[in-house]
């Protein structure tokens, strides 16, 4: 993979994926629009998919910083595309340019970073993780 290199993908928004959706978490109410942390997450999904090929037998790849702008909210209904950019290794973590747009337009953008790591290490860390109290 070199500097430059890109994909991306739609998907239609649903309910499931509204800031609406995650109203009974803390009772507040939020509008049925595409929530900001699911936009993250297909941003997330395009880079990841990039970085498949560079991982090693027994490897993957983790999100590990997100700074984007969400500026203009998504109804269910509406594709949503999702891309990322790789700009290139910095240090231990591979750098992206991510943006997303629906029919109407670019809805967020910013820098995604992720890291390559054992994915046979990161569940026992989970699992450690998952009996400390």
């Amino acid at each position: 993979m070199r500097p430059g290199d890109s994909w991306k993908f739609r998907s239609v928004v649903r309910q499931e994926d509204t800031a609406a959706a995650l109203n009974s978490i803390t009772g507040d109410t939020f509008p049925p629009v595409l929530a900001t942390t699911r936009c993250i997450a297909l941003l997330e999904l395009a880079a990841g998919h990039l970085l498949v090929a560079l991982c090693k037998e027994g490897e993957l790849s983790v999100g590990v910083i997100v700074d984007v702008k969400h500026t203009a909210a998504t109804p269910v209904g509406a594709w949503v595309e999702a891309e990322a950019r790789y700009l290139g290794p910095e240090g231990k973590l591979h750098a992206f340019e991510v943006v997303a747009r629906d029919p109407a337009g670019e809805v967020m953008r910013g820098v995604h970073k992720r890291a390559i790591v054992s994915e046979e290490r990161l569940l026992e860390g989970a699992s450690r993780r998952a009996t400390a109290r």
